[in-house]
């Protein structure tokens, strides 16, 4: 980790440190932010108490960052256009990525203050276009073209389906336990189990599926909202000290055959193709393979770019035997090809077992370009963790009460929990992030609606607008700060 600082000026190093501060803050922040959505419903039922609860989901956020990948962090980092990240320079780099987390930090404290549900990744998302449109503005490019759209839209999807899918999904297991077990223990609330009962805690098995529910919670809440933290942490390393972070300098001589292998077989797949991509790549119609320093990725020079690879790599069997100048031509040659195979993906004509072949010829390409070294993911772990068993009280509050007009009970907060696991694990496995604060709580609302327990309209419109406001606001404000940034600091 520390060579990462050798050879650097010592204003770099100040701006390295600062940046890696800023991105650990936001995880950290996240964690008392949208981790207490993840214990809510096991505090407010009394199944385990605060302090226990808010340490072992610490304990899982901790396990999910550590093993739940960086698919979503790099769904995260494509939102920028492919150009920004293949062109990035210092000054600009320093200046997104502070721009965006500034913005971010800012609204989840905020929200987190008056005890609002809003969603860290429609918070870090909307900070991420910001920085897009407003590079689109200041470099001339279309607006149109400031944004990874087709990523963007992706997100957006999920961020808008998944709630609506926790309402119901919630709903409808609520009203299934309800059929199967009428009488059950498991639909009274905490308050009138202590009067009717005399007891404290939910009957053993509601409370054991509280417990176990709420930590797979914060488990998947790790692996999707940790890997976040772990896209914007790799933002800073690429842009700040690209020579040692464009490419995984640990990549085997395997791996690197492999994306050697990939671009070659991906020239074959192309020249396979050529009646339906002969026009869109200009195959066969390229006029050498000298590729300029700064450039915008186009798929009619897809011929030059594989070659251009090619060459790079050629009897390369380390990437640290390159040049600092080549492993950042071979990054931009990887990113272009990738964002080039991912447009032809999306074609009609191609059939399906086409189109699979094009997706693992994509993972290869990207194989040591998206990748995270094991001290980012054990710092963003760490910082997510620990933050998880602080400043929980607030949204405890509104999940358990103040969402419906009745408490909670141990039915509704199993019924959500589970559902909020479930889309969330789901969304993992797409690399798809997603927000635990709006799947969970619009969870408890669709419980709360399916226990015709109504729900209070105060707190609802308050996560409405927090929901609707969030993006707007974020994309304003880092846009705002990336061009002042630019404009009188770099």
């Amino acid at each position: 980790m520390f060579d990462l600082f050798s050879g650097l000026d010592a204003w770099l190093v100040l701006s390295l440190c600062l940046a890696l501060a800023f991105v650990l803050t936001f995880e950290f922040i996240n964690g008392f932010h949208d981790t207490a959505n993840a214990v809510a419903t096991v505090i407010y039922t009394k199944a385990m108490s605060p302090y226990r609860a808010v340490i072992l989901s610490g304990i899982f956020n901790f396990l999910g960052v550590l093993l739940g990948g960086v698919g979503v962090a790099y769904a995260i980092v494509h939102l920028l256009p492919v150009e920004l990240l293949i062109n990035v320079n210092t000054g600009h780099g320093l200046a997104m990525v502070f721009s965006l987390l500034t913005a971010a930090i800012a609204w989840n404290l905020g929200t987190w203050y008056f005890g609002i549900p809003a969603s860290s990744s429609h918070t870090l998302i909307g900070s991420i276009l910001g920085v897009g449109l407003a590079n689109a503005l200041i470099t001339g490019l279309p607006l149109g073209e400031g944004v990874n759209w087709g990523k963007a839209i992706d997100i957006g999807l999920s961020l808008i389906f998944s709630p609506a899918a926790g309402f119901l999904v919630a709903a409808l297991l609520l009203l299934g336990l309800k059929w199967m077990y009428p009488l059950s223990k498991m639909h009274k609330t905490p308050e009138t189990r202590k009067e009717l009962d005399e007891k404290k805690h939910p009957p053993f098995w509601n409370r054991l599926v509280l417990v176990i529910s709420a930590m797979a919670v914060s488990f998947v809440h790790g692996s999707n909202d940790g890997q976040k933290g772990i896209g914007l942490i790799m933002l800073v390393l690429i842009g700040i000290v690209p020579a040692k972070f464009v490419l995984d300098l640990n990549s085997t001589t395997y791996q690197i055959e492999r994306t050697r292998d990939a671009a070659t077989h991906l020239s074959q797949f192309y020249q396979r193709h050529t009646d339906t991509l002969g026009e869109m790549l200009a195959l066969g119609k390229s006029n050498g393979s000298e590729m300029p320093k700064l450039y915008r990725c186009d798929p009619k020079q897809t011929e030059p770019t594989i070659a251009a690879l090619l060459k790079t790599l050629e009897g390369v069997s380390d990437y640290k035997n390159l040049d600092e100048e080549s492993r950042v031509e071979a990054r931009r040659y990887l990113l272009c090809l990738d964002d080039t195979a991912k447009k032809v993906g999306k074609l009609s004509e191609l059939p399906a077992r086409e189109k699979a072949d094009l997706e693992k010829l994509r993972k290869d390409l990207t194989a040591t370009t998206e990748y995270a070294p094991f001290w980012v993911i054990l710092a963003v772990a760490l910082a997510l963790g620990i933050g998880t068993m602080v400043g929980w009280k607030r949204v405890v509050r509104t999940v358990g009460e103040k969402i419906g007009k009745h408490g909670m009970t141990y039915a509704q907060g199993m019924s959500a929990q589970i559902t909020a696991a479930c889309a969330i694990g789901m969304a993992n496995i797409y690399s798809l992030p997603v927000s635990t604060t709006h799947v969970l709580s619009s969870g408890v609302a669709g419980t709360m609606v399916a226990n015709k327990s109504g729900l209070q309209g105060g707190t609802v419109r308050n996560i409405l607008m927090a929901w609707v406001l969030t993006l707007p606001i974020t994309i304003l404000l880092s846009a705002a700060l990336f061009w002042l940034a630019i404009t009188f600091i770099v």
